[in-house]
């Protein structure tokens, strides 16, 4: 999956052309992320059975990877890997709640950092076995309030 990104001479054109109408903060804009396509996709599910946990953990991170791919990286073996797929924000809240069971205390700390996890879950959280896992629902909570 690479980031960079090729352009044509036309396309260079065009944005020069088009720069000049944007404000200076809109021109973020030009530099976009190309769009998700059905090989992204599939590239995305053959990496996601990679012997390495750390390819796996690369997928497990993507906000493209679809729903059915998150649920079986929230099961792999490796820990990393379904603390990815707990942090990841593009993770449905209800498996961000299951992740949020995990026997691993460093998932369990992803899981309760992830915004999409429901309040009365981290309310739950303050209360758990790990003092750290704890201790992040606890600011989750506190931070809230100022919010």
């Amino acid at each position: 999956m690479s980031c960079i990104r090729f352009n044509t001479s036309a396309q260079r054109e065009a944005m020069r052309h088009d720069a000049a109408a944007l404000a200076v903060g809109d021109q973020a804009i030009l530099h976009l992320s190309p769009p998700v396509t059905e090989s992204k996709i599939a590239r995305l599910r053959l990496l996601a059975a990679h012997d390495r946990a750390s390819i796996r953990q690369s997928v497990a991170s993507s906000l493209h990877a679809p729903q059915d791919l998150l649920e079986a990286l929230a099961a792999d073996r490796d820990a990393a890997v379904r603390g990815e797929v707990a942090k990841n924000e593009a993770t449905p809240p209800e498996l961000v709640a299951v992740l949020s069971h995990d026997r691993d205390a460093r998932v369990r700390c992803w899981a309760v950092l992830n915004p999409t996890l429901p309040d009365d879950r981290v309310r739950e959280l303050q209360h758990d076995r790990d003092a750290q896992v704890a201790r992040l629902a606890g600011w989750r909570i506190g931070a809230a309030q100022f919010a």
